[in-house]
């Protein structure tokens, strides 16, 4: 019996879905209500800006402000939601194996943002996440603002903001519950200098339960 229970457990851990974001790049990912979804650095050091778009309904998207409203912190706890923009709880954060560190701060990285430094033409989030969003079958005009899973940027006592380097190290995840039908988009952070000089990949996976 207890040989039996062991295989149920392999096959439930076994990922239905599972896409690799390469370093300056993004993937997506369809989650049903009630799935989890683990988002894994590979390498260490690498954020990922992540998006839950609601999968009936492309208008509504996860809300970094709503979230805050909701719950009343910087960055939601375990246990609590990520709310949408229709203020409807869209994901849960169910279990934390990394740091700690995250943001819920600040906008993606975009061209012009790498343009007022004097980078031409440099990978952003922002390009990159309208690309994957439209293999993705979703049209925006304007993108929703970013979770940023792993991102070091504290907010420090005078209000300013540290661009602290991003501390994770390699295989840290997070574990995320989806409280409807969603499509979850994630792009790899491009800007290196909080990144460990580079963008690296990270892994996205969607399991039927939690896995061990």
């Amino acid at each position: 019996m207890a040989q039996k229970s062991r295989i149920r457990k392999q096959k439930s851990d076994k990922p239905i879905a599972a896409v690799e974001v390469l370093g300056y790049g993004g993937g997506f990912v369809r989650a049903s209500s009630g799935n989890f979804i683990r988002i894994t650095d590979i390498a260490g050091g690498q954020i990922g800006d992540l998006y839950a778009i609601a999968a009936d309904d492309h208008e509504e998207f996860t809300s970094p402000s709503v979230t805050r409203l909701y719950n009343l912190t910087k960055f939601p706890r375990i246990g609590q939601s990520f709310y949408s923009n229709l203020e409807r709880p869209l994901l849960c954060f169910v279990e934390d194996h990394s740091p700690g560190l995250h943001d819920m701060m600040m906008a993606s990285c975009s061209k012009p943002f790498f343009e007022s430094f004097g980078m031409e033409d440099h990978p952003n989030c922002h390009d990159n996440y309208f690309k994957t969003a439209a293999e993705a079958g979703i049209t925006h005009r304007f993108k929703p603002d970013p979770i940023n899973i792993f991102q070091n940027t504290p907010v420090m006592p005078d209000g300013s903001i540290l661009a602290g380097i991003t501390m994770t190290r390699p295989g840290d995840y997070v574990v995320l519950r989806a409280q409807a039908d969603i499509i979850l988009i994630l792009t790899a952070c491009s800007t290196e200098a909080i990144n460990l000089c580079k963008s690296s990949p990270l892994r996205f996976e969607v399991f039927t339960q939690k896995p061990a």
